[in-house]
This record gives C-alpha cells, sequence and structure tokens, in this order.
C-alpha cells in the first residue's frame, strides 16, 4: 500500500502526531526499520518520536491496511452482485470507520434462509413497500392482492410483509448508528449466577446480581465477568431501555403511530429490535468492552512486565543461589561471573532433617572456596525461612558484611527449567539445578534470564489467559524488544536468547553470532559483525548501535554512538586536535563543544545532543545497581503478622484494582486502590511499580485464606 495522503492523514488525526513525522517514521517502517532503530537514530526524521508514538503508528498502519483489503472484499462481493453503483462504490471507497463500512455492506451480505428471505420468495416485498410508504387507508385491500397457496391470509400476508420491513430497519445504517449512541450513553452491564451452579461459582459472589453502567465498568470487572459466563457460571447481558430504543427507531420511520400501516410498522421496529438490531449490537459492544478491557489489562502486563525486566542487576560477580524446599532440601549452585556453573549441591536445613549447622558449615565453605559475591534466594515455598537461616548464620560471624543476602522471585523459574532451552543449556542436569541457575541469573542480569521465559509465566499480569492472546504475545514481545534496546547488549557475553531480541537480528542470527564467536573468539570491533553468515548491511545498521563491546579496538564501540555517526566524532577529535580516547568521559570538554557546527544534511542537534551523552558516561546501564532489602526479621510466615504492623515489602504485581505486595514470605499482600493514597487515583500505576520498596501497615488478616490486606496510607 503507497503512503497517500489520506492514509497518513488518518493516522495523524487518529494520533494527535504531525504529519511529516507520521510520513517518515511510516516510510522507514515500511523500509523494514525497527522502532528500537527509528526512537534511537533516526530521531530528525521523525521529530524525536519515541517508541511507544512509533509503535501506536505502525499499529495504526496495519489496521488501515487491514480496513483497505476489507473494502476491496466488499467492493468485490457487491460487484460480483450486480448492486455496485458508482455512488456506492464512492461512499465505501471514502468510509474509514470499520463499524460504518459493515452497516453499508449489511443489505449485500448472503444470507442463510431467513423470515425476510421466505417473505419475498413468497412475493410479499411489494406489499412491504406499500405499508412502508404509509399512504393507503385501506390496508386489509391491498394485502388481498397477494393472497396466494403460500399466503392463504391477511394476517400471513402482514406477517410476511412485517418480516422484510424488520430486515430493512435492521439493515438501515441511520438507524444501527441511532441504537449504538443509546448503547454508548445509557448501556447496562448485567450478570446472574447460572442457577444451578452456584456452589461452583462461588469465586463470583459478586457478579451474582450485578449491574453498572457499561461506560464506568472497570477493565478487570468486565474480564471477571466474563469469565465466569466462558465458564458457564454467570449470565451476561448489555441493555437498554427497550422503549427507548423503539421511540428512536419510530420517530423516523412512522408518520402516524394509530393508522394500519403505522400499527404493523411498530410490531415491525419490535420485532427488529428484539431479534436482530440489539442482539447484534449487543454482541458488538461486548466485543468493544472486551477489546477496551483486554487492551486495559495489557497495558497494565507491559507495564509490569517492563519494570521486571529493567531491574537493576548485581552484575558480574560470582554467585551462589538456593532454590529452597523442605523435605527434598534447598538446591544450591554456584556460578562464575559469566553465569556459568561451576558446582550444585543439596543441604536440609529445615524440618524433617533440619540440619542446620551441617547446612550453614556447606554454605561457607562454598562461599569461601569460590570467592562468592552475594547470595540469591528464591522467594517461593521455604525461601523466607531459608533466608533466615542464612542471616542468623551470619550474624554470628563476619559474612554478613562480606557477602550479600537477596531475596529473587522467582517466578516462572519452573517453567524455564522444565523448558527446551534449559535441557540445551544444562543436559545433565535435573530441573531442580536448573531451577536454581535460574534464580542466580535472574540476580545477575535479570534481562537476560527473563528474556528466555514466556512473559506470561513471569507472575506480573492480570488476567492475562483472559485477553486476546495473540495481541498480548505481540505486545509483550515489543515490550521485551524496546527493554532489550533501551539497555544494550555485551556483544561478547550475550546469549542467543537475548541477542534475537536487538534490533534488526532474530533467532538465527543471533545464533550465527554465538557460532562466530565460539570460532574466532571475542569480537575486537563493531566492523566483525560484518563477517558473521547472513549478516546483512539492513541488519547491521540496526543491529550495530545496540551491540556492546568491552575493551575493544574502538572506544566507541562500547557506546550507544551509532557507527554511521563514528565520522562526526573523528571530525570532532580533528577539528579539537584530541584524540578520542581523550574526549571520552572529559565532561568539561565535551561542554565546551559547539555542536551547532557538526549539523548537516543528515544529522541534526537531536542525534548530536545524544552523542554528547554517550561520551560523557559511556557504556551507561540505566537500570543502575541491585541493592539488598530488608525485610522484618520477625516475619517468617503470615501467622507472624499482626493488625496494625507497619513492614517493608517490594511491589510484585501491580492491576487495575490494586497492587500486590512481597513481604519475604510466601503469601503476597494486596493494598486496594483505596489504599494506597488519600488521593483519589484511577489507575494504580500513577503510583507505583513493580519492584518498588514501599512501607505498608497490616490492615486485616484472614490466615485460613491466606489473605493479607495493607494500606499505605497514614503510616506513623
Amino acid at each position: 500500500m503507497s503512503l497517500e495522503d489520506v492514509h497518513v492523514r488518518l493516522i495523524c488525526n487518529e494520533l494527535g502526531l504531525d504529519k511529516k513525522a507520521v510520513r517518515s517514521a511510516l516510510l522507514l517502517l515500511t523500509d523494514g526499520a525497527t522502532v528500537p532503530f527509528i526512537a534511537r537514530y533516526r530521531k530528525e526524521q521523525t521529530g524525536s518520536l519515541d517508541e511507544v508514538a512509533i509503535l501506536n503508528i505502525d499499529q495504526a498502519y496495519k489496521k488501515l491496511t487491514d480496513l483497505i483489503k476489507r473494502k476491496q472484499t466488499i467492493l468485490e462481493s457487491i460487484e460480483e452482485q450486480g448492486s455496485l453503483t458508482p455512488s456506492l462504490k464512492t461512499k465505501i471507497e471514502g468510509c474509514w470507520n470499520r463499524v460504518v463500512l459493515e452497516d453499508i455492506y449489511l443489505p449485500f451480505k448472503r444470507k442463510i434462509k431467513t423470515k425476510a428471505t421466505i417473505a419475498r420468495g413468497r412475493g410479499l416485498e411489494p406489499l412491504a413497500k406499500i405499508i412502508m410508504a404509509q399512504n393507503t387507508s385501506d390496508l386489509k385491500s391491498s394485502c388481498k392482492k397477494f393472497i396466494t397457496n403460500d399466503v392463504p391470509k391477511v394476517d400471513d400476508a402482514c406477517e410476511g410483509a412485517r418480516h422484510i420491513i424488520a430486515e430493512w430497519i435492521n439493515e438501515n445504517a441511520q438507524n444501527r448508528s441511532r441504537i449504538r449512541q443509546l448503547y454508548q450513553k445509557t448501556s447496562i452491564l448485567e450478570s446472574t449466577v447460572v442457577k444451578k451452579k452456584k456452589k461452583e461459582a462461588i469465586k463470583y459472589t459478586d457478579y451474582f446480581d450485578f449491574d453498572e453502567p457499561l461506560k464506568k465498568a472497570p477493565s478487570h470487572r468486565v474480564l471477571a465477568i466474563f469469565r465466569g459466563e466462558k465458564e458457564s457460571l454467570l449470565r451476561c447481558k448489555i441493555t437498554v431501555d427497550q422503549d427507548s430504543a423503539f421511540r428512536i427507531i419510530a420517530d423516523q420511520v412512522i408518520k402516524d403511530l394509530y393508522s394500519e400501516c403505522g400499527q404493523q410498522i411498530s410490531m415491525s421496529i419490535e420485532d427488529s429490535l428484539k431479534r436482530l438490531m440489539l442482539p447484534s449490537i449487543e454482541t458488538e459492544f461486548k466485543n468493544k468492552a472486551k477489546e477496551k478491557a483486554d487492551l486495559e489489562a495489557i497495558r497494565v502486563f507491559q507495564n509490569n512486565l517492563k519494570n521486571l525486566l529493567l531491574e537493576a542487576p548485581l552484575g558480574n560477580k560470582i554467585t551462589m543461589a538456593i532454590d529452597p524446599g523442605f523435605r527434598t532440601g534447598c538446591k544450591v549452585v554456584v556460578l562464575n561471573e559469566r553465569g556459568e556453573l561451576l558446582i550444585n549441591d543439596t543441604i536440609y536445613p529445615h524440618p524433617p532433617q533440619k540440619q542446620i549447622e551441617v547446612s550453614t558449615k556447606t554454605i561457607v565453605k562454598l562461599l569461601k572456596k569460590y570467592k562468592v559475591h552475594a547470595i540469591a534466594i528464591g522467594n517461593g515455598t521455604a525461601g523466607r525461612e531459608t533466608y533466615q537461616v542464612l542471616k542468623e548464620a551470619f550474624d554470628k560471624t563476619n559474612l554478613a558484611d562480606k557477602v550479600q543476602l537477596h531475596l529473587v522471585n522467582e517466578s516462572g523459574a519452573s517453567i524455564y527449567s522444565a523448558s527446551p532451552i534449559a535441557r540445551e543449556e544444562f543436559p545433565n542436569h535435573d530441573i531442580t539445578v536448573r531451577g536454581a541457575v535460574s534464580i542466580g541469573r535472574r540476580l545477575m542480569d535479570p534481562l537476560s534470564e527473563l528474556v528466555k521465559i514466556d512473559a506470561k509465566s513471569i507472575g506480573v499480569g492480570q488476567y492475562q489467559h483472559d485477553v486476546n492472546q495473540k495481541l498480548l504475545k505481540e505486545s509483550l514481545d515489543n515490550t521485551v524488544l524496546l527493554c532489550v534496546n533501551s539497555v544494550g547488549i555485551n556483544l561478547n557475553s550475550a546469549n542467543e536468547y537475548i541477542l534475537q531480541h536487538i534490533s534488526g537480528l532474530g533467532p538465527k542470527l543471533a545464533k550465527n553470532i554465538i557460532e562466530y564467536r565460539k570460532s574466532n573468539g571475542s569480537f575486537k570491533k563493531r566492523e566483525e559483525l560484518a563477517k558473521v553468515p547472513r549478516m546483512g548491511k539492513k541488519a547491521y545498521e540496526q543491529s550495530a548501535g545496540f551491540l556492546r563491546i568491552k575493551n575493544g579496538v574502538n572506544p566507541l564501540d562500547d557506546t550507544g554512538v551509532h557507527p554511521e555517526s563514528y565520522k562526526i566524532i573523528k571530525k570532532i577529535s580533528k577539528d579539537i586536535k584530541q584524540d578520542i580516547t581523550h574526549i571520552i568521559q572529559n565532561e568539561p570538554l565535551i561542554q565546551k563543544l559547539d555542536l551547532s557546527r557538526y549539523i548537516g544534511e543528515k544529522i541534526g542537534m537531536p542525534t548530536l545532543l545524544d552523542i554528547v551523552k554517550e561520551l560523557k558516561k559511556p557504556g551507561l546501564d540505566p537500570r543502575g545497581e541491585a541493592r539488598m532489602v530488608k525485610f522484618s526479621d520477625s516475619v517468617n510466615s503470615i501467622e507472624d503478622l499482626k493488625e496494625g504492623q507497619i513492614l517493608h515489602g517490594i511491589v510484585s504485581n501491580v492491576t487495575k484494582f490494586g497492587a500486590f505486595i512481597d513481604l519475604g514470605i510466601k503469601d503476597s499482600g494486596l493494598v486496594h486502590i483505596s489504599q494506597i493514597t488519600n488521593r483519589f487515583i484511577s489507575d494504580p500505576s500513577e503510583e507505583l511499580a513493580v519492584n518498588q520498596e514501599v512501607r505498608v501497615k497490616v490492615m486485616e488478616l484472614d490466615v485460613k485464606r491466606k489473605r493479607i490486606s495493607l494500606t499505605m496510607k497514614d503510616l506513623t
């Protein structure tokens, strides 16, 4: 599809963006450029549009392309029927609203056998036209002319004509538009329990007899009700006032409600609304409500996933990891600076064995032998108990000041440990060892480890199994892509699973890079990428700026400066008579540069400012450094909690109705949206983000149901 002005204009109107910027972004996208590359290295063309804006442009363009294909299908269908007039063709070609387009097409859709088609087959369409014209004073006489073997009575003729009129009313685009407006303004979302399944539906108690204006229903409530309906536990309807709907249509088509024709049309309207239009538009609004709720739930998931992926890493330090367990013991592994497994063992510090002394001696021995910097402990079953055993042992020695103890979110580690990726990495170890390795690597570099796991398994979503799965996957893939490229990846240490998310690469090129590295050793400069099999000019252009080389030949290769801009830095170096190595990190010198001298046809101030930022702090990891979170020493399980107790916690998941808080025990607490702040907020993500450290107070406890209600308000 060519980028015609109308298409660019439509996207600009939808997104409220500049026409030139949208056209440039679309040209780059259709030429194969990725969103991260465009946002980072093509700011001059797009007016510095960010990743979100470019993604929105891309999605709007795809929707527009689908609409154009649909219009072509409709035009071909109507033309085959011999019904495509020049005015109808113009009307369809000029329509850019999917709902309106389908309304235009509705009268021409090939129909299965309906009451109206049967009536037409019996020759009753002329009678329907007479009734609709409403200019006869003797309807009975008119009806008698249509009496046949198939239509033996006047009442039969009227009934058949009404079926045809009902279909006309339903297929009238203006009628449908007016009823949609009624739904938009006044529709009610209703749910009731299936009476025979009350016990089974106990988790949906709040929706057993529920109603709420649809436009006010939050996404999590819509998804909950629709899930209940899908499980055949709830019945769900979206309704409007029937009398209001009747009057809207009647005011347009009936001249005299009390005339014979008026009475027939009145019955047709009631039939059309009940049998055709209202069910159709109700389904339409159900789909729209579901789509809106899906988008909101996916947005929440994306935000949570982004914060989790961009969690600060410990870095390349020797790390011990423990996958805790009670009866089966705690699996212990030690990883080197590159995350490679050095040794694995099992300890049994908890009942029934309760070998605390033996277990701590084993840990201390491994710590000293391998000079371990930090310990990562999974936060699942027995996690807090294991943490406490080690903390008490460390407090008795000088290890507490030398070795960091981290409780690590282990959601999805079991998924990884049983995956083909884990089996390929550790073919000679069982899933418990693989799980422990994953926990350790999550502390060292959360991004590199989490990209190996299906994002839906990480445990930071809301109704993720109920939303549109194709849209969810696409959105989460985009989130991973943006996160990976915003950080930048060490070309010589990155695994193939994170490399494949680099702009312009993908699984095949990522594997080829790993194979090239194995055969030829570490990359010394970015230019070597061109030697990787199947690495074309386009892939190199898209990926090079996001790949870093530590201690390489060219110091610029460890920055976010794209190789295409190296010549600018060389010119700066020549102009100020300073070597590039002397310019890098020399902030006083960089501050004195007159950047305006280097603005050219293809490079402008936005790119120059980015170059300066990279020169000041090359290779800076935007994620910062991992820090230890200190949970309460006196709380090891939900039984240790007391109402009114104030605790430190970590936000583990943000939803539309509140946030779940990791308190360092197996069971998370919930801060309802109303308990986050004294101000009114409509979205918890306005205040909280996954991995944020918070102070909370215990409001209510339900130990049997494992429910902890928390508040962040009025903490003293």
